[in-house]
């Protein structure tokens, strides 16, 4: 077995986790000290859309997240052209009941 080398991170995904869960809704709220994303599956006809996962991020890591996904949104778009958004779709649905929340 070789020597891990110092520093480096060992990435364990258990069969579980692997699978993935669908999202076709996340909902974004932050505080002083930490971003909250909530990841939902809106299914038509449904009047309930349970929050499947839950995420929580310190502001920083929140941020590295922000770049991370425009990389590979580039590194995408590079590939397989621009990801369309259905004209008239809003880019950013906020919440009223929070002001500090936003939907994508």
């Amino acid at each position: 077995m070789e020597k891990e080398k110092q520093g480096q991170l060992n990435i364990q995904l258990n069969e579980d986790i692997a699978e993935g869960i669908y999202s076709n809704l996340a909902v974004i709220s932050h505080s002083p000290a930490e971003f909250v994303i909530d990841f939902i599956r809106v299914m038509p006809g449904m009047p309930k859309a349970p929050v499947k996962s839950r995420i929580i991020l310190t502001p920083e890591h929140a941020k590295r997240l922000l770049y991370a996904l425009q990389d590979n949104i580039a590194k995408y778009e590079s590939v397989h052209g621009m990801i369309k958004i259905p004209e008239g779709t809003p880019q950013n649905m906020p919440l009223n009941f929070n002001p500090s929340t936003g939907m994508a």
